[in-house]
């Protein structure tokens, strides 16, 4: 895995030294500064049950470009890889290409008080306030993992689920469940004679 600096190195905290993919702010002092790395799987940390993604399935490959904008930094890039995640109606693991472009503005919290109330504009929905001059292209590549996933995860267009009773997987078995195709609402026709009825 190539580094910023173009060294081999981990971006998971785990090894001595500092971390290439934390950026001090204040070295930004070109037009701009360009990044390539790449996430191992090792590095992915799931959130907790409800995590979409349950992990890596090879590395995530990310190149970008950071450049300062007047008081705000730009950064701007591309990441291509594969995660594993459930299909939202069989809750089968599957493999989901990820193939998504970013552009982030980085800014100092804007002075106010806090929990004061400030409209927001569409720059702003794509803004990462910061809280001091150090960023982690890591971190910031994660955030972006999760916008760049699907409203909804289905391992494929036509999968049919799982059953409601029974639980099996219904794209790879049928069900045995014996299902009454009857509505409730129509169950009391079926004792009823129609005059003329024998």
């Amino acid at each position: 895995m190539m580094t910023p600096s173009g060294r081999k190195g981990r971006p998971d905290g785990g090894r001595k030294g500092s971390n290439p993919l934390i950026i001090d702010l204040r070295t930004i002092t070109g037009p701009y500064r360009e990044f390539s790395f790449e996430l191992t799987p090792g590095w992915w940390r799931s959130e907790g049950p409800d995590d979409p993604v349950l992990g890596l399935d090879g590395p995530i490959s990310v190149s970008a470009t950071l450049s300062r904008l007047g008081s705000k930094f730009v950064l701007e890039g591309h990441m291509s890889g594969r995660l594993k995640v459930p299909c939202d109606r069989c809750l089968e693991t599957y493999i989901l290409p990820v193939d998504a472009a970013f552009r982030l503005f980085l800014v100092l919290p804007p002075p106010g008080e806090a929990g004061e109330e400030v409209e927001l504009s569409e720059e702003d929905l794509s803004t990462d306030y910061i809280t001091a001059n150090e960023i982690d292209l890591a971190e910031l590549v994660r955030e972006q993992i999760y916008l760049a996933l699907p409203m909804k995860l289905l391992c494929r267009e036509d999968c049919r689920g799982i059953c409601p009773q029974c639980g099996v997987n219904l794209n790879e078995a049928a069900c045995r469940c014996k299902e009454d195709r009857t509505h409730p609402a129509f169950a009391k026709f079926k004792t009823l004679k129609i005059q003329g009825d024998g």
